[in-house]
């Protein structure tokens, strides 16, 4: 933050249980405004700290009016600017945002250069590339970095050579962007400033390379980033380190782990977060959407629409595995004529690097739809993009798209190329999910050219890489696509049109389990209890919420999952959506943007009004969220997602013991029993088994 002494005299933040006790304890005198500029400074360090964004913001205020009572006008614009940063870094509203860098460059008018100037030049950098502003922002930038320079202020320096490496690569100037990444966070590791800045230096590293898709870059920063996180973290860098972590754990076919570290990061930043929520939110839905939980995926996804994000293409992936092509074509070319306006430091602002995601769905569900001219355009720009950037993966989604469309156009010579191609590069990435896509595509394409040997290679090396990774809709695909794949692929499997028995009986606390000639007992568990239900049943849903009060009976399904520690929830427990120091906070930054408005027409520039309406109606939809018929605080209610979690963990920690002893009815289960928020036991019909539970 803009401190000569950077911010190393913030003292010591409790532990995370203590945090909303300490949060708590220092609101009262930011709330009455009583206090020196000094210690409103004191207590707005020390609550961003303990997590209280609302606090910290409060109490910068009140320094800052405090210090503009006192004529101290670089003081009074030194403490607009940190007012500024915080709502910027966490709230993604750009309009109050603009209001308080207004008010610091009216207060440093006429004044000597300080670092202060190269702190207000950062914040406009920032707010600038976030509303896509790509002309004004790389001018800031410049401005951030040359006063930093001239004034000896390194943390503003380091910040505004991200924001200048990112435009770089936005404009296609790859390697210049590149070079200046590495140059700007080596520099600020090894120089020891302050967690805050450390924080967004990581966070812009690794956003930068996620979104240039260069993903073994992203990997060895952010186990960097998770390493400073243990020690150093604060705020809301904690959450976003998480959600880093579950990008690279999804990609590495980790799926499980993935969503832990999503669910943690959601119930981590929703404290934090406003309109950036619905990032985590659509990376735990697409977690759930490849390990085949459509209701979960779906559940998340929406949740992300409801807070202003725009989920595609997860949503529009989702409708196709729906079976809905329709209303995925229609998500998917709205996702693309109309994009998002939401300012976001997590994705790219605009162009290629923004459109190389939603153009590779738009290609198989195109595909699927029979819409080759659709399919056909996307292709060819994604192959421009990928041509522009470099990146190993767009390179490979570029080609497996290109293999589709020939596929689909009746070249299946073009096909087995393009595709054989993008299962070398996929490969060299790491990523065996996408490995896995495109070896189902060359399957097929070799299919098409009566190479059919070659073809059922290819589809068995796909089935058994989905089946690994958790991926039973997609392993399911796969088959279906090999006609001649063998029965014997499957686990457990009996002769097309017979059953076989099988024996899963509780007897006290022991349960007898029979299957494939082998008997064993086990000791009885939850999640043995939880899989008798739906062996009980084979094909019907049970919602997770069933399944727990059919094992706990009165037990409050409330606190189910909380006895690890974890909250698995997108809210914060059973608490008022908004409390009242957040109602208010809200209240003002309505009258800035009301502010920002009247100043945006007076000078007509409509796209600042479309910005600054579209923060204003994000913010009346929260305070009508927060509050119930007659003025009543609505409250979170987490009992689904916590009871989601523990039903999960509970089958996966009782598949594990019964693969002890039982490997063939383990892989059985893992195959057919479906967790999420419906679990199901689906097995397939030639492979079906009569339990006597």
């Amino acid at each position: 933050m803009p401190d000569d002494t950077d911010l190393r005299s913030a003292r010591g933040a409790p532990s995370r249980g203590s945090r909303r006790e300490a949060a708590e304890a220092s609101r009262p005198a930011a709330a009455d405004g009583r206090g020196s500029a000094e210690e409103f400074e004191r207590l707005a360090e020390a609550a961003y700290r303990r997590g209280d964004l609302e606090g910290a913001v409060a109490a910068w205020e009140h320094a800052h009016r405090v210090y503009d009572q006192r004529g101290e006008a670089v003081e009074a614009a030194r403490a607009a600017v940190n007012v500024a940063t915080y709502l910027m870094i966490d709230t993604g509203l750009m309009a109050p945002v603009r209001g308080w860098t207004a008010r610091a460059e009216r207060l440093l008018d006429g004044t000597d250069e300080t670092p202060v100037h190269a702190w207000l030049a950062m914040v406009r950098a920032y707010e600038r590339l976030m509303c896509g502003d790509m002309s004004q922002a790389g001018h800031w930038a410049r401005q951030s970095i040359e006063i930093g320079t001239r004034q000896g202020a390194r943390a503003p320096v380091a910040v505004g050579q991200m924001a200048a490496a990112r435009l770089l690569i936005f404009e296609g100037e790859v390697q210049k962007g590149l070079e200046l990444l590495d140059e700007a966070a080596v520099a600020t590791v090894s120089a020891e400033l302050e967690p805050l800045v450390v924080g967004i230096v990581y966070c812009e590293l690794i956003c930068a390379m996620q979104g240039l898709a260069q993903y073994d870059r992203a990997a060895q920063w952010t186990d960097a980033m998770e390493q400073w996180r243990q020690a150093h973290a604060f705020g809301s860098f904690n959450g976003r380190c998480r959600v880093h972590r579950a990008e690279i754990l999804r990609l590495r076919g980790s799926w499980d782990e993935a969503e832990i570290e999503a669910v943690r990061a959601c119930e981590e930043l929703r404290p934090w977060m406003r309109r950036e929520f619905g990032w985590p939110l659509t990376e735990l839905g697409t977690i759930r959407l490849r390990k085949g939980d459509l209701a979960g995926a779906e559940e998340a996804f929406l949740a992300a629409h409801a807070n202003g994000w725009d989920p595609n293409p997860g949503l529009a992936l989702l409708r196709l595995a729906q079976d809905d092509v329709a209303a995925s074509s229609a998500l998917i070319r709205d996702a693309l004529e109309h994009p998002s306006r939401v300012p976001s430091k997590e994705r790219p602002p605009y162009g290629g690097l923004a459109r190389a995601p939603l153009l590779d769905a738009q290609v198989e569900i195109a595909v699927a739809g029979g819409d080759l001219a659709v399919a056909a355009l996307a292709a060819d720009e994604l192959d421009q993009i990928s041509a522009a950037y470099g990146s190993s993966a767009l390179t490979a989604a570029a080609r497996l798209a290109r293999g589709r469309v020939a596929l689909a156009q009746g070249d299946a010579k073009a096909a087995v190329l393009a595709c054989d191609e993008a299962v070398g590069i996929w490969s060299e990435v790491g990523a065996p999910y996408e490995v896995a896509l495109a070896r189902v595509a060359l399957g097929r394409a070799h299919q098409a050219c009566g190479n059919e040997e070659r073809a059922q290679l290819e589809l068995r090396a796909a089935q058994t890489a989905f089946e690994r990774v958790g991926a039973p809709l997609k392993a399911r695909e796969a088959v279906s696509t090999g006609a001649d794949t063998d029965h014997d692929a499957r686990p457990a499997q009996a002769a097309e049109g017979t059953a076989s028995p099988g024996v899963f009986r509780r007897s006290g606390d022991t349960r007898t389990v029979e299957f494939d000639g082998r008997t064993v007992l086990f000791r009885d568990l939850q999640g043995m209890r939880y899989l008798a239900r739906l062996l009980a049943e084979p094909g019907r849903e049970f919602h997770v919420l069933d399944l727990v009060a059919s094992e706990q009976g009165s037990r409050s399904t409330a606190s189910v999952g909380a006895e690890d520690g974890l909250v698995y929830s997108y809210g914060t427990g059973t608490g008022p959506l908004l409390d009242d120091q957040a109602v208010q906070a809200y209240k003002r930054r309505l009258l800035d943007i009301e502010e920002d408005l009247e100043e945006a027409e007076r000078m007509g520039d409509t796209e600042r009004v479309s910005l600054a309406t579209a923060d204003r109606d994000y913010l009346l939809g929260e305070l009508s969220r927060a509050f119930g018929l007659g003025g009543q605080h609505r409250v979170n209610g987490a009992a689904s997602e916590r009871a989601r979690a523990s039903v999960t963990r509970s089958v996966r920690y009782a598949l594990a013991r019964l693969g002890q002893n039982s490997p063939a009815l383990a892989e059985h289960l893992r195959y057919t029993v479906h967790t999420g928020t419906y679990c199901s036991y689906t097995p397939d019909p030639r492979a079906a088994v009569t339990w006597q539970v």
